[in-house]
């Protein structure tokens, strides 16, 4: 049950989000998908072991790799000033990159 709810509130604020990237080009869009997914999961609470690892499996899913991505798409929008905006919005980086 309580899956079931956190998932209907991922999926409205998920939706909110799409409708409001939806004039971006695909790739844009696709890592605002991605990191809106990533960012909701990184900022959940582990109350326990089942969620613990739930929210692991999640983030690997989700945030594996969006660093680099975020740094591409930077520079490749660099000049298109709302994607640039929209872009500077994210953390540029959330992996830990010493394992």
């Amino acid at each position: 049950m309580k899956l079931r709810i956190c998932f209907c509130i991922f999926a409205a604020i998920f939706s909110l989000q799409v409708s409001a990237a939806a004039n971006f080009p695909a790739d844009v869009r696709k890592f605002i998908d991605r990191r809106e997914g990533c960012d909701h999961f990184r900022g959940e609470e582990p109350y326990d072991e089942e969620r613990r690892q739930f929210l692991n499996k999640n983030m690997k899913n989700l945030c594996a790799g969006t660093d680099k991505h975020l740094a591409r798409l930077k520079r490749k929008y660099r000049q298109n000033v709302s994607i640039a905006k929209k872009l500077n919005e994210y953390d540029e980086v959330i992996e830990h990159h010493g394992k």
